[in-house]
């Protein structure tokens, strides 16, 4: 059987557990029926500390079922706000609490779930600086993210204090769910040694999730935790989870610890937290839906907007997806799908002046850099996408 953390970080001749009040005995009283989990379980998970990393999609199921399940002390790590795109999917925010930080939202509905524990919250970004501080007080790591820079630091900062790291991630209809405990197992490093390139990979908000699929992983997650916190069952050390939502099934994989991984391994390179955004090649933190190719490319929606009024010729290079189209467009565009867009080359004229554009700016800076390798010089990419379009010139067109 697997040990409880409390037992593996103190000793059991240290392991000093708290009581369960009447109330407490009363709220848990179903799992106190369980062998398994018991008033010995209970007092631990009393005792017990979890840093959440992040509280949207994954954090929420994440946050209220360890909040439920009697927790002792739970951590929030989050510096956003809460968004009417977040509402799908985030459910442990309301309508009520738009334009609120989220992770006093998510106390909130934590506490009104189970105010018998203790719910610390900290609105900064997850960075190499602060995060050893904020982790110190906490057994377990859940990672609740959805960008690679804040995956491996996570990673490297659980190899490095030895704490074990609950990981979750989901795209569209898909999910993961691991244990990486480099003191037992393989880390996530074993798996990913280097992030894919920038922009291969499309996050949630340019490629959507299915709503559900959170709430699954998550709790998946959830369990993990308890499993770890309580030492009962077979943690996913070394086996990776995946979960496909259409075809409604669950594959494993195994995984091994690999001998020459520059974190975990024998012989490490990597022995301290690094900057993890120049590591992954992109931002691990961005407030806005707001891409850019950066200067001299882009250009702004009202920018753009007093070009055409004055009647400047500008082509208009759509290079979303057709199913975005039907949502929103703008009028005189042409729709070139981004992963089709080469081999249209052949329809563009290098001297006509093009603007590219997308949900965000994101799709569209990237169009802009295959269109710049191929020796187009007259482009442009609106940064902000159709969205920014939709706030500084035609409220009219939805923002998605």
């Amino acid at each position: 059987m697997n040990k409880p953390l409390l037992t593996q970080n103190k000793g059991q001749d240290a392991l000093v557990l708290p009581e369960l009040t009447r109330d407490e005995i009363l709220r848990y009283s179903r799992h106190l029926l369980m062998p398994e989990v018991g008033l010995s379980g209970q007092r631990r998970l009393k005792a017990a500390s979890v840093l959440l990393i992040g509280t949207g999609g994954l954090g929420s199921p994440l946050a209220m079922y360890l909040a439920a399940a009697g927790v002792g002390r739970i951590g929030l790590v989050d510096y956003d706000v809460v968004d009417p795109t977040n509402l799908q999917r985030q459910i442990i925010h309301g309508a009520s609490q738009q334009g609120h930080l989220k992770v006093e939202s998510a106390r909130a509905r934590m506490l009104d779930i189970n105010p018998l524990i203790q719910v610390d919250i900290y609105d900064v970004p997850f960075t190499s600086e602060n995060a050893r501080q904020l982790a110190e007080p906490y057994e377990v790591i859940a990672d609740g993210t959805d960008n690679f820079p804040t995956r491996y630091l996570v990673n490297d900062l659980c190899v490095f204090t030895g704490k074990p790291n609950v990981y979750g991630s989901i795209f569209r209809f898909e999910g993961q769910v691991s244990v990486f405990d480099a003191r037992r197992g393989p880390c996530y490093r074993c798996l990913f040694p280097e992030p894919p390139p920038p922009g291969m990979v499309p996050s949630c908000a340019e490629g959507g999730v299915f709503g559900v699929l959170p709430g699954t992983v998550g709790t998946l997650q959830a369990t993990e935790v308890l499993k770890l916190l309580l030492g009962i069952g077979e943690p996913l050390i070394g086996r990776l989870m995946l979960f496909d939502a259409l075809g409604m099934r669950f594959d494993e994989v195994r995984l091994k610890k690999n001998p020459r991984c520059v974190v975990c391994g024998e012989n490490p390179s990597v022995t301290d937290l690094i900057d993890y955004e120049a590591f992954c090649g992109v931002p691990g933190h961005d407030r806005g839906d707001e891409g850019s190719a950066g200067a001299p490319w882009d250009i702004t929606a009202g920018d753009l907007h007093a070009r055409l009024v004055r009647g400047e010729p500008v082509r208009l290079i759509d290079v979303r997806e057709p199913h975005e189209w039907e949502i929103a467009h703008l009028p005189g565009a042409e729709l070139f799908p981004l992963g089709s867009l080469p081999e249209h080359f052949n329809e563009f004229d290098s001297a006509e002046e093009m603007v590219l554009f997308c949900k965000s700016g994101s799709r569209s800076a990237r169009a802009l850099d295959l269109l710049r390798r191929a020796g187009f010089r007259k482009i442009r990419n609106l940064k902000g996408g159709i969205n920014a379009w939709s706030r500084e010139v035609d409220p009219t067109v939805p923002i998605y």
